[in-house]
């Protein structure tokens, strides 16, 4: 049997360790197509290639550069011009919400509406964790009749309930593991 260490953030590895698994080429002797999460690259923007990889680099003390496979960035941190993870939890529920519904926003609306969409949440400070999120798509209704408005909110929340994963996640719970990896093992 063929034991094999998986690095579930293969980001965290450099492109020579990645090419020593023999991953790259896509050979492995238990026959098995190989996933992203079982690929390894570097962090370097040239390498990384994993359709939905994201990954944090340090900064600093309690800092950290989010990344994503096509280059963008985001800070992470408790200080100016960084979003905490609370945040970042926040703002993807609510992008997430109006990014499933905004073919009916605009068949609605017209191609060009301009909107902004908010998170608030109530958190259990003694238990570290938010109870309950609301999400509020602020947009120029005023060439909508009541009725119009009503399909609108059906339809919308027709489209969030179909495709909007960060909203599946947080109703129905997922687990997560946390592993701590020294990519120099083998």
């Amino acid at each position: 049997m063929l034991r094999r260490q998986v690095l579930l953030f293969p980001c965290c590895v450099s492109v020579r360790q990645w090419r020593s698994t023999g991953l790259h080429t896509g050979s492995d002797t238990e026959s098995r197509s190989v996933s992203w999460h079982d690929q390894a690259m570097s962090t370097s923007n040239t390498a990384a290639s994993a359709p939905n990889a994201v990954w944090a680099e340090r900064a600093g003390t309690r800092q950290y550069i989010g990344r994503n496979s096509s280059g963008a960035e985001v800070r992470i941190g408790m200080g100016p011009g960084e979003f905490s993870p609370g945040e970042l939890m926040k703002i993807a529920l609510a992008t997430c919400n109006t990014l499933s519904a905004d073919h009916r926003l605009a068949k609605a609306l017209g191609e060009g509406f301009e909107a902004t969409v908010g998170c608030s949440t109530v958190k259990n400070d003694a238990e570290e964790r938010y109870e309950s999120f609301q999400v509020e798509i602020v947009t120029d209704l005023s060439s909508l009749d009541a009725d119009q408005r009503e399909l609108l909110n059906q339809r919308v929340a027709s489209a969030v309930d179909r495709h909007c994963t960060v909203g599946h996640t947080i109703e129905h719970g997922a687990s997560y593991t946390t592993t701590i990896v020294d990519p120099n093992e083998d």
